[in-house]
């Protein structure tokens, strides 16, 4: 396994709620910003959501209000709170530490991907 490990991902109605969770190594989740990408069929990896060691989030306009992103810095756990999924969500989401504190900048760490499909 690599040091980000995602899970959470699956199928869910339009309306549906997932909590995605991406386990890292101490040493890397203590000193970085951490956040999530997604990447859909055809088209680039986008931001979702990052958060910074102190807290502060950024969020893609598309999700902004619906998807909540959080940090356990005792468990060493990034999470991703869906709510209210459209079928435009549907991607495979990465998890990624390292990057920007508003993760305009990518960070050289990234999960192996998790699904998310949003469909009836």
């Amino acid at each position: 396994q690599g040091p980000l490990v995602e899970s959470g991902g699956g199928l869910v109605q339009p309306g549906g709620s997932l909590r995605l969770s991406c386990a890292a190594s101490g040493s890397i989740f203590r000193i970085n910003a951490m956040g999530w990408y997604r990447q859909a069929p055809g088209k680039q990896r986008e931001l979702v959501a990052y958060i910074s060691t102190t807290g502060n989030t950024n969020y893609a306009s598309s999700v902004k209000g619906r998807f909540a992103i959080s940090r356990d810095n005792a468990e060493n756990t990034l999470y991703l709170r869906m709510n209210s999924l459209k079928p435009e969500d549907t991607a495979v989401y990465y998890c990624n530490a390292g990057g920007s504190s508003r993760g305009e900048i990518r960070g050289p760490y990234w999960g192996q991907g998790t699904q998310v499909t949003v469909s009836s």
